[in-house]
């Protein structure tokens, strides 16, 4: 059975951090592109970051570069996202996927607020 459980999502300030985790089971975690994609109320889900199989290659949407960043460990079968420098318009469920879509999590909330 294929499970993807997030975690780390609350409430931040603006200007502060959360750091998300995503542990996997089920799947070759190993062989697989994973990714963490949001989707705020009222809008599409969007593709925040993704990161390559041992962590060959990291992509991320211009909204967050240079904010947060992705990494996967393989021992664990888990991924994260840390997101610094937060900002209102982050505010969203996030959610872990593997295989760009074939698989996904149930998602966290983050909300960023004064």
């Amino acid at each position: 059975q294929v499970q993807l459980v997030e975690s780390g999502g609350g409430l931040a300030q603006p200007g502060g951090s959360l750091t998300l985790s995503c542990v996997t089971s089920g799947f070759s975690f190993r062989r697989s592109h994973m990714s963490w994609y949001r989707q705020a109320p009222g809008k599409e889900r969007e593709l925040v970051a993704s990161i390559g199989i041992r962590s060959n290659y990291t992509n991320y949407a211009d909204s967050v570069k240079g904010r947060f960043s992705i990494s996967r460990s393989d021992a664990k079968a888990m991924i994260y996202l840390q997101m610094n420098n937060l900002k209102v318009a982050d505010t969203a469920v996030y959610y872990c996927s593997a295989g760009m879509g074939v698989y996904w999590g149930q998602g966290t909330q983050v909300t960023v607020s004064s």
